[in-house]
């Protein structure tokens, strides 16, 4: 596959998540508080590229955001995203925040897809009783159909985190952790605090919820043609899903507005290599912990 041909879709999700997947093992990975450096030419483009979509076309997107994502399962099945089996080994509080050997852990999976990290997460720990929700019907039903849906160990339910009470589903101060990955960046930034707010509830007093998404000037955002801008670091793609690339510092402040402590947030500087096409591919992420205060008790 040449490479124009790699790069014609409007972000390069789709050629990203081909070109290497974010769990590779031998990627060069970094962690730390300094976002990526543009270089020269990055910085010109995205200097240039200032024209934001219009007001009528930002309405529409909002209004059909739920469609869209739909749609997006229609098109690519359970086919697009890979098992996420890196989760429990980044996230090393999903085991460890147990207060005795085998102690069942219940566990939320905010924004869950098709099931590619809580089926891998369910495989690995026996003792966890999972919740898990998302904004498209159709991911839900796809979760719903695979031959590893076990109804005593998981709950999985549509949900608009934006509006949509998690408590209907869900006991309040019930959650020992929230996964929150690769969610938020898919919310408007305006009612992202919306979904924090609802989260905040169902999670237990001194627990935490696990974050990882699009870091500033990880390459998909590089990868946007002109006009697919809709504001600050926040893009459409050419499906009419969209998102967002965080700084760590919004980040903080959208969570600890809402209540929350901040125990980790630091940036993931990743170089996935396409071995076959000599491609490097730089990318960023935030990977976060924030903790729900024990004096909410």
């Amino acid at each position: 596959m040449d490479e124009s041909r790699m790069f014609q879709e409007n972000t390069s999700d789709n050629y990203l998540n081909s070109v290497a997947p974010i769990c590779e093992d031998d990627a060069f990975q970094k962690k730390g508080h300094s976002a990526r450096t543009l270089s020269p030419e990055e910085a010109e483009k995205l200097a240039r590229d200032q024209a934001l979509v219009s007001d009528f076309k930002k309405l529409k997107l909002e209004k059909e955001a739920q469609k869209n994502w739909d749609l997006f399962y229609k098109r690519n099945s359970t086919n697009f995203f890979k098992d996420r089996h890196w989760t429990t080994r980044e996230f090393e509080d999903l085991k460890a925040c147990r207060e005795f050997e085998d102690q069942k852990l219940t566990i939320l999976e905010a924004g869950c897809g098709v099931g590619n990290c809580l089926f891998p997460v369910l495989e690995e720990d026996l003792n966890i009783f999972a919740y898990a929700c998302d904004f498209s019907p159709r991911a839900v039903e796809y979760v719903k159909k695979n031959v590893l849906y076990n109804i005593e160990r998981c709950k999985v339910f549509q949900c608009d985190l934006t509006k949509d009470e998690l408590l209907e589903n869900i006991p309040a101060d019930s959650v020992d952790v929230v996964t929150l990955i690769f969610v938020l960046s898919a919310i408007h930034p305006d009612k992202m605090h919306l979904a924090l707010q609802n989260i905040y509830k169902v999670l237990k007093p001194g627990k935490c919820v696990l974050f990882r998404d699009y870091g500033l000037y990880d390459h998909a955002m590089l990868r946007f043609k002109s006009g697919s801008k809709l504001g600050e670091n926040f893009y459409v793609r050419q499906d009419g899903t969209r998102s967002y690339f965080f700084t760590d510092e919004f980040l903080s402040h959208l969570f600890m507005a809402v209540g929350y402590e901040q125990v980790v947030n630091e940036y993931v500087l990743r170089e996935t290599v396409n071995r076959k096409e000599g491609l490097r591919v730089p990318r960023v992420f935030l990977q976060s912990k924030f903790r729900k205060p024990l004096s909410d008790a």
